[in-house]
């Protein structure tokens, strides 16, 4: 009896939770992919959200300030007595003392203003302008440096720092300012200004051109090539950039990362070609079929090194230009390569 019921189980099919057939499991792999493009356009939405409403709110945030202070400083280069334009040897760290003590000196002036007895000359009012920076003297002790950005030789967003001290002999401490709050300005003003008063002021120069050079750049590449580009990514200050480009049945993937904020080139570059193949295809029933019980899949993707090249030493439209240029010929290599041709 027990033999009987041991041949029964033997003979009596194993069924497993987990196995599936062909067709179901195409079926499982077409819901995953539809998933993961929902997932994808949710996340897009959200990151189109997220990007719109900071800029409204720093725009609404720094309209008002950027308004009174530009009013301001159009007001102090109005009333200068003369406009000094220094290259970068001359603008050293006597200079600065030299304007702190200008600064001071008028505001002194204007405090013993009730006495007529004791009422210094008027100072002479005198802008520096050095590179993208013009510094010049405001009331109530305070200096103030204005940025001038530009891209490709046009102007673009002027931006403003206040700084200010007690005395001459007080450190100075950035009292009011128009850069974006996404630029770590607070975090710059601890670790230099106290220590190194010119290289703070240089280093948001620095910081907020690199900015409107690496944006600038993404917004031509949109404008230029709007229609190959899909799924462009960045992050506020563009200093991480990504997006994709489809065509000649391949993907390309391009991943930017930038060394520090300053940096107007990438330094950490990866561009991936994804070889996509159309589903009637001899290539892709090749790559798909069963072969000695093993299922082949889609050929992994291959670094384009001449793309990272461009990336590395041209701005991001001219190496995109190049790569695009070149690319039907590097991916023809590719596949040579790999016998799909």
């Amino acid at each position: 009896m027990d033999s009987d019921i041991d041949e029964s189980l033997r003979k009596r099919p194993r069924k497993y939770p987990f196995s599936t057939d062909s067709s179901s499991r195409k079926s499982f792999m077409h819901d995953d992919d539809n998933r993961l493009e929902i997932t994808k356009a949710k996340f897009g939405s959200l990151l189109k959200r997220h990007g719109d409403l900071t800029e409204r709110l720093s725009r609404d945030s720094d309209k008002i300030i950027f308004e009174r202070l530009q009013k301001e400083f159009e007001a102090a280069r109005a009333s200068q007595t003369e406009e000094i334009c220094l290259d970068k040897e001359q603008w050293n760290d006597g200079l600065l003392a030299t304007i702190r003590e200008r600064v001071h000196m008028e505001a002194d002036r204007k405090a013993m203003s009730g006495d007529a007895n004791l009422l210094p000359s008027p100072q002479e009012k005198i802008t520096y302008k050095i590179g993208n920076k013009v510094i010049c003297c405001l009331e109530g002790a305070r200096i103030g440096i204005q940025y001038e950005t530009s891209f490709a030789g046009e102007p673009c967003e002027l931006y403003h720092c206040v700084l200010e001290s007690k005395s001459f002999l007080e450190k100075m401490t950035v009292l009011e300012h128009t850069v974006p709050f996404f630029l770590p300005i607070r975090e710059i003003e601890n670790d230099l200004l106290s220590s190194n008063a010119m290289k703070f002021i240089d280093h948001i120069g620095e910081l907020l051109q690199a900015y409107v050079d690496r944006r600038e750049q993404v917004r031509l590449i949109k404008e230029i090539y709007g229609n190959q580009i899909r799924e462009l990514y960045h992050s506020l200050p563009y200093h991480m950039v990504e997006f994709v480009r489809v065509d000649f049945d391949c993907k390309i993937t391009v991943s930017l990362r930038y060394a520090d904020l300053t940096s107007l080139l990438p330094t950490r570059i990866t561009v991936l070609a994804w070889p996509m193949f159309k589903k009637n295809s001899a290539s892709s029933a090749s790559l798909n079929r069963k072969e000695d019980g093993v299922s082949r899949t889609q050929a992994p993707p291959v670094r384009l090194t001449y793309a990272e090249d461009a990336l590395r030493s041209m701005s991001l439209p001219e190496a995109y230009a190049e790569i695009v240029l070149n690319l039907p010929q590097e991916l023809q290599q590719v596949n040579q390569q790999r016998g799909l041709t």
